[in-house]
């Protein structure tokens, strides 16, 4: 072989190596993310409705949105993976993406400045730097998937999809059953000194922070219904302090504890808001969804509340 063949050649071989390695990187990093948002939403898929239902989607199809992204997300991160169906895979990324950004383009006035709630543990306030985010990660899919063939053969990726349906109908399926027959706490304390009995009737049991906006409306939301024959109780899970502030500028009139943690043992959710509907002791129902004016038909027709 020549001098000049083998720098051919040795040329060729690192831009192989180039590739290869910004294949990988890029495969990697993107299926680290959809597969963290995707086993989020199937893992979870109430608390991923309740934040796909803030980010403007309808209250109705929220829920059905996160197990439905959830399974497309796994599906696409694990394909992604496997070089055969990586140009799949990126295709799949690349389109959520390109849709995820279209979505929140037009709702940008009211979404920015809230949490995109995109990916769990992983704070985003939707902003300039949101589409940047989301624009890297575009790049990475892109370039994870250039140079690689398309593939021909679907038995493997139809498999694994009817495998994913099945695990994210039957978690589904789980979590709504979960969501009512919990036992509430015989009692709590209250901050004025009190103990407040919770096995007596009917029962409203709010949680809240008070710097968030969610859980602001929904507040003045119920601050607008009748809640005779039900007991309110509003429980704060961060700057216990301006809960008492909290509700007298939102107008929602309810009993506050602190004992946020003993009944968030009980009643487990992410974040809040999140309201637990409770009779003789037993749940009944629990709600994370508060549009409007869904939420509050939804209150009247249980029965807890009623119209002023």
């Amino acid at each position: 072989m020549s001098q000049a063949a083998m720098v051919v050649e040795a040329r060729a071989g690192r831009q192989a190596m180039w590739k290869t390695v910004a294949v990988w990187v890029s495969a990697v990093a993107v299926a680290a993310l959809f597969l963290l948002a995707g086993v989020w939403k199937m893992s979870d898929p109430i608390e991923a409705g309740a934040k796909l239902a803030q980010a403007k989607v309808p209250g109705a199809l929220s829920e059905f949105g996160a197990v439905s992204f959830g399974i497309a997300e796994t599906f696409a991160a694990i394909l992604i993976l496997i070089p055969k169906y990586r140009k799949v895979g990126a295709w799949l990324i690349g389109g959520m993406l390109v849709a995820f950004m279209l979505w929140v383009g037009y709702y940008y006035e009211a979404l920015s400045g809230q949490e995109c709630s995109c990916f769990p543990w992983i704070k985003r306030a939707v902003g300039p730097g949101f589409f940047v985010g989301d624009g890297l990660m575009l790049l990475a899919a892109v370039v994870a998937g250039w140079w690689t063939p398309l593939a021909r053969e679907w038995k493997m990726p139809a498999a694994l999809l009817a495998v994913l349906v099945a695990v994210g109908a039957g978690n589904y399926a789980w979590a709504v059953s979960k969501q009512t027959g919990a036992v509430a706490p015989e009692r709590v304390a209250l901050v004025d000194g009190s103990v407040h009995k919770l096995r007596e009737g009917r029962q409203l049991v709010y949680f809240f922070d008070p710097q968030c906006m969610h859980c602001f409306h929904a507040a003045q939301s119920m601050a607008k219904l009748n809640f005779a024959g039900t007991t309110t109780v509003a429980v704060p899970t961060e700057v216990k302090q301006f809960a008492a502030q909290f509700l007298k500028d939102t107008g929602f009139v309810a009993k506050v504890t602190n004992e946020t943690e003993t009944l968030k043992k009980v009643f487990p959710f992410g974040d809040p808001p999140f309201l637990v509907l409770i009779e003789n002791g037993r749940q009944k129902a629990a709600i994370n969804k508060f549009d409007e004016p869904e939420f509050s038909e939804r209150l009247v027709k249980s029965g807890f509340a009623t119209l002023k």
